[in-house]
């Protein structure tokens, strides 16, 4: 386990749900000053994280047996700061990026589709009786 990893995961995660989130979580009484640091309680952060993240599910029972101080667990993990200065640090780029439509690429040009014998046999069977029974086609012989 990379604990870089998961602390680059779950910070991100948890800045994902308090932006999309911020509108009620910041009327809610969860919030304390530690180390200068205005955030929610550690123990609303390590709550949120559990439902939000699985490997840090996995992790939580040994970080639990090695600290159970949910503040000494969110230090660890550096997720002691404010979640709004933390937002306005993130590059413009960034979050403009993460706002983009991503769409799908283009379809390559195939043959003509229009005049495939599936596409033909289509219009040709306007009345719903089955176009092979009724006509012959170019390519039946």
């Amino acid at each position: 386990m990379n604990t870089e990893h998961l602390r680059q995961s779950v910070k991100a995660k948890w800045l994902d749900y308090y932006q999309e989130n911020r509108h009620w979580l910041n009327r809610l009484q969860v919030w304390v000053t530690s180390e200068g640091q205005r955030r929610p309680t550690s123990s609303f952060i390590v709550a949120t994280l559990s439902t939000l993240d699985p490997q840090f599910t996995e992790m939580l029972p040994l970080m639990v047996d090695l600290n159970a101080d949910p503040d000494r667990i969110v230090a660890t993990l550096g997720l002691n700061f404010d979640p709004d200065l933390e937002l306005e640090a993130v590059p413009a780029e960034q979050t403009n990026a993460d706002d983009e439509v991503k769409m799908l690429p283009a379809a390559p040009v195939t043959a003509n589709i229009a005049q495939s014998p599936s596409r033909i046999a289509a219009k040709v069977d306007e009345s719903c009786e089955g176009v092979y029974k009724k006509h012959h086609f170019p390519w039946q012989r």
